[in-house]
């Protein structure tokens, strides 16, 4: 057989990975599913762990099913799939408007594969066939492990699996005795269009409940034990692990959810009931003045580029009207009546984790320059309104509605991932400490080394056994009058009063950010 030079590469590239396929492997690196069989990776940093790092839980989401629920794929077990990269990320804008993050934080952020002097865009990392997910299991031949799944954070705009601090392969590492799975969903315009046409608008959400379904019925052929997955989220992703609570509540995957710096209550989501934001959206790209089924129509043939990058400069620019892509209460999977839900009894009757950190606002508020930081007054009040007090209702609510609920604040400050003091225990901060990779970026302390195993093992507990497992540890539930403090005062964990940390929320007391 001839092969050319420039296609050299990519033969032996799929000649490596056929040749795998066919021989077996001591390390379990060849996992059949009912969608395929997938060819995994080891590598020297963490050689316990077997990576399946591109595993599509749904048809690509591109042509006639762009801005459509997601389709399941066909049963195909002989199909030979290389799982050895990470799938792209899927469509969001690079933003160029400067912020904590871009400018100092960079383990929080996606690689972009541009130079960082590139204008603001849509990266080449991300298209639309994104529907993947990455999975994270020991490479021992193990069965029935606990499974965890994370879904990102970003407010449904940005994210996505291959996020440096993010990765839990250390975790998985550490443990051998734990399963973590991370998802790729849809975003922004992409994933919540808030279109005319359509039926479905929470597309990214309806991603998710497909990606939960594929591990359900998959993930035993990796080692894992399908009635015992934890759900667990950040920010937009944890909101999005509480609406699976109400939307899914009779027919719940998890056994278990986590909710960190983010629930319903959050109040991220869109009330453009009248679909001005998408239409505004189509008549500047030219699909204007179309009726609704037109409209898509047209928009369907522009290049994803075009409409990402058009939403995220107007918003870099601040240009008005605003626009917002996130989830809107349609009734079926984002409500409205969450608290009425709850006196219904409409939840699934699992128990949860609820975490915020201390200082959550000091990374979201405006600042005049990093050295000086932001008013501290405004970050407290963002701390407070959208984390500590959504915390404390959810908190409150689920214990008055019977569930069991845990509830822990972060507070540690570790200048490897805090490089300056204003910064405290913000907004994401506890991620690297959960996924143990904070080394990453520097090194990290004796103290943050105990304290992120010892976050990892309440953790681990409860995804074993999430009624019994965190208080057999000693994590006290919030019907206790406890919140569970990690980090602060060189204690890794103890139980603090409700008061110190919810009491602001409900007047007993003004909020302090540095325990």
């Amino acid at each position: 057989m001839y092969v050319s030079l420039s296609n050299l590469s990519s033969y032996l590239l799929l000649t490596a990975v056929f040749a795998i396929a066919q021989t077996s492997t001591p390390n379990n690196l060849k996992v059949t599913t009912s969608t395929g069989t997938y060819i995994g990776i080891i590598n020297g940093t963490v050689p316990n762990v077997r990576q399946f790092l591109n595993v599509p839980y749904a048809l690509p989401p591109v042509g006639s099913r762009r801005w459509a629920p997601p389709e399941q794929l066909t049963s195909n077990a002989s199909a030979i799939l290389d799982a050895t990269s990470f799938p792209r990320f899927c469509p969001q804008y690079l933003s160029g408007a400067p912020n904590v993050y871009n400018q100092l934080l960079s383990g929080y952020l996606i690689p972009t594969g541009l130079d960082t002097a590139a204008p603001a865009t849509m990266p080449p990392t991300t298209g639309e066939d994104c529907l993947s997910l990455s999975i994270w299991t020991p490479t021992r031949n193990v069965s029935g492990l606990p499974v965890i799944i994370f879904m990102t954070g970003g407010g449904f705009i940005i994210g996505g699996i291959n996020i440096p601090y993010q990765l839990p392969h250390h975790w998985v590492q550490r443990t051998q005795s734990h399963i973590v799975v991370s998802i790729n969903y849809r975003l922004g315009i992409m994933g919540f269009p808030n279109a005319r046409g359509l039926n479905s608008q929470n597309l990214g959400i309806l991603d998710q409940r497909m990606a939960h379904e594929w591990v359900r019925d998959n993930i035993q052929a990796f080692g894992g034990d399908p009635s015992k997955i934890t759900i667990w989220g950040q920010s937009a992703g944890a909101s999005s692990t509480d609406f699976h609570g109400f939307a899914y509540y009779n027919n719940s995957i998890a056994k278990g959810l986590v909710m960190e710096s983010g629930t319903a209550l959050l109040g991220l989501v869109s009330y453009d009931f009248a679909h001005t934001n998408f239409t505004f959206v189509a008549s500047q790209l030219g699909c204007g003045g179309l009726n609704a089924t037109a409209e898509l129509d047209c928009m369907r043939q522009k290049p994803v580029e075009t409409i990402v990058n058009f939403v995220g400069r107007r918003s870099d620019n601040a240009t008005t009207p605003a626009l917002s892509f996130v989830p809107i209460p349609d009734d079926k999977v984002i409500f409205s009546n969450y608290t009425e839900r709850y006196a219904r009894g409409l939840i699934a009757n699992v128990p949860a984790i609820v975490g915020t950190a201390s200082d959550e606002g000091t990374v979201l508020v405006p600042f005049t320059n990093l050295t000086a930081g932001p008013n501290q007054t405004l970050a407290d009040e963002a701390t407070l309104g959208y984390f500590v007090c959504p915390a404390h209702n959810s908190s409150k609510l689920r214990t008055e509605a019977g569930l069991l609920t845990y509830r822990y604040e972060f507070a540690g400050n570790f200048s490897n991932l805090s490089p300056l003091p204003w910064l405290g225990a913000y907004h994401t901060d506890d991620l690297p400490l959960f996924f143990g990779s904070y080394n990453d970026y520097g090194k990290g302390t004796e103290f943050e080394a105990r304290t992120s195993e010892i976050m990892q093992d309440y953790l681990l507990a409860f995804m074993k056994d999430p009624h019994n497992g965190p208080k057999q540890k000693g994590w006290q539930d919030y019907t206790k009058g406890h919140v569970l403090r990690f980090g602060a005062d060189s204690v890794a964990a103890k139980n603090v009063t409700v008061q110190t940390v919810d009491g602001a929320c409900y007047g007993q007391g003004t909020y302090d950010s540095s325990p």
